[in-house]
């Protein structure tokens, strides 16, 4: 299934929703190509929509949830990639802060 939160984040003159799936990255970027959305828009674990696309997500099936409904479905799914662990994969430095 396919979620979004209302366009409520501003960047670059707009608002932005974020659009996750709780089943796979691939099923996320095949409805983000669907949507029109550059694969640049991806952030580790979710999609960054312009505000001019949430109608359009919504329409093609994605269901709209509060932003914290995001980040709980993305943790139960086991595709949860929060910022710290994804810099830490690419610095090489994945020791937890208490084995530093």
């Amino acid at each position: 299934m396919l979620y979004l939160d209302q366009p409520a984040w501003p960047s670059r003159g707009r608002l932005w929703s974020h659009l996750i799936s709780d089943v796979s990255y691939a099923e996320l970027h095949a409805f983000a190509e669907a949507l029109g959305s550059p694969r640049r828009g991806f952030d580790r674990d979710h999609y960054d929509i312009p505000a001019t696309r949430f109608a359009m997500a919504v329409w093609l099936g994605a269901r709209v949830v509060p932003s914290r409904e995001l980040a709980r479905l993305l943790r139960a799914a086991g595709l949860r990639r929060p910022k710290h662990l994804v810099r830490a994969a690419q610095t090489g430095d994945l020791a937890t802060p208490q084995e530093r």
